[in-house]
């Protein structure tokens, strides 16, 4: 039994029937074995990791000769790219991880958000925004030739 008091036969039984009618509400889509996934949870963590190491690195000057090409790279540019690029391993690892798959295209869509915005800071908007429109084409387009007959 719950820890709630009941008053009756009757609250106890409407209780239940409400309880049922929240377990079918969320639908038959393995609602319980995301539930339990702590790969999104550790690939946060990381993610928060890195943009602590990062910034305290760019504090004490570990960037500040950084360069590529003509541009200085800066402590959000580093984060951002790193964020895309934990991203882009769980993707990976959830494609090639039976136990932890689960769809992936919001995840892959951010990654390459990140990438992009990191990399455009770097190489310019002008050939990253077509570059991060390319990816994300692809994307679209591996997901719906693997994808089969669902």
């Amino acid at each position: 039994m719950s820890d709630r008091e009941f008053r009756g036969k009757e609250d106890e039984k409407e209780y239940e029937k409400q309880e049922k009618d929240h377990e079918k509400s969320r639908g038959d889509w393995g609602y319980e074995k995301w539930r339990h996934d702590p790969l999104g949870s550790v690939v946060w963590a990381f993610i928060l990791i890195w943009a602590g190491l990062a910034l305290i690195a760019g504090n004490l000057g570990f960037w500040d000769g950084l360069r590529i090409g003509d541009s200085r790279v800066g402590n959000w540019t580093i984060v951002m790219v790193g964020a895309g690029v934990i991203l882009l391993f769980e993707v990976v690892i959830r494609l090639v991880v039976p136990s932890y798959r689960q769809a992936v295209g919001g995840t892959l869509f951010l990654a390459v958000i990140l990438l992009g915005i990191g990399l455009g800071n770097i190489w310019g908007w002008r050939i990253v925004g077509p570059l991060i429109l390319i990816a994300l084409g692809l994307s679209v387009l591996l997901r719906g030739l693997f994808r089969g007959g669902e």
